[in-house]
């Protein structure tokens, strides 16, 4: 009886240091846990496409154009950047590489496009994975832009300009790129296929005069 009792005591002793342990733990944890909203990370300057854009390209458009207000001024909205890739309704790990390709080129991750109905000339289902693209606004937008005109282009082969057919009547111009490795984040030594890329640029001009009106004053390489 007395061995029972001692047990009995030591059981919840046991428990009840066992039952302390872990409400300090939960303590400690919760203490070292940041309080508040997670940080946001906050760029140290603005991206140089877009200081151009407030402290030039704005005053002499609204100059060319007669522009009445600074809201008038054609703008950005949008590039997207669309890689498509016929090899992966049969090679599925196609899909795989050209998302770290284009998530090194942009820093953002893309989404995958799938074919939206059956055709049966290119043995394509409904639902197969056909291509990747990405959406980049705001800074991220202009940052590419810059990394475009200055960097990437420049770097194709035997570059004489961009041919300036790729309006579309509404403002926005499309260019098709051959080669991924004109991108400097993309390791020439790492890729296993050459693939191209369509990039977008949709802007808020109401023709294509005045959209390559601003692209011209971003310096885009147009051909003479």
């Amino acid at each position: 009886m007395a061995q029972d009792e001692a047990n009995e005591s030591q059981a919840k002793a046991a428990a009840k240091k066992e039952g302390q342990a872990k409400a300090k733990a939960k303590a400690d944890k919760k203490k070292a846990e940041p309080v508040g909203p997670a940080p946001k990370y906050k760029r140290e300057q603005t991206p140089k496409m877009r200081r151009l854009y407030q402290d030039s390209v704005c005053p002499t458009m609204m100059k060319e154009f007669g522009y009445k207000s600074v809201m008038q001024v054609p703008r950005l909205v949008k590039i997207t950047v669309n890689m498509g890739l016929g090899r992966a309704k049969d090679e599925p790990k196609v899909i795989d590489a050209a998302i770290d390709e284009l998530k090194a080129i942009t820093g953002q991750s893309p989404v995958v496009s799938k074919a939206k109905k059956d055709i049966a000339t290119f043995k394509l289902r409904k639902g197969q994975k056909i291509g990747v693209m990405v959406t980049l606004r705001r800074e991220r937008m202009w940052e590419f832009l810059d990394r475009l005109c200055n960097i990437a282009l420049p770097r194709v082969r035997d570059f004489r300009g961009v041919s300036p057919r790729g309006f579309d009547g509404r403002g926005n111009f499309t260019l098709g790129v051959r080669e991924q490795i004109i991108f400097p984040e993309i390791e020439y030594d790492k890729i296993d296929a050459i693939r191209g890329l369509n990039i977008s640029i949709t802007t808020s001009a109401k023709n294509d005069d005045e959209c390559k009106a601003l692209l011209s004053a971003f310096r885009f390489p147009f051909k003479n």
